[in-house]
């Protein structure tokens, strides 16, 4: 059996694997908690842990907050006013 197919299975997967492939796994939104790896190492479950912690303390810090109404109109505004400011005046006046 080669490293490749070993992959395939996630039983068999190492810890290094394992946690190559967190990243993708997480981003995934499979329920990590169920992997087949993590019932058979203490030590991965203890790092999915650790992350997991991490991520609500940091959505705590700071909480996704959606911009007020108008908000992409001011900005949009804002941008034409520079825009105006910038352009150069026509010189044959």
């Amino acid at each position: 059996m080669t490293e490749d197919t070993k992959c395939l299975n996630p039983k068999s997967l190492t810890c290094y694997q394992f946690q190559t492939r967190l990243p993708e796994l997480i981003g995934s939104e499979e329920n990590l908690i169920a992997h087949p790896h993590l019932d058979q190492c203490p030590i991965c479950g203890a790092l999915l842990a650790d992350l997991e912690s991490i991520s609500e303390a940091a959505h705590l810090l700071f909480p996704i907050a959606e911009p007020s109404e108008g908000v992409w109109e001011q900005i949009e505004s804002a941008i034409e006013e520079e825009k105006g400011r910038l352009e150069p005046e026509d010189e044959t006046q």
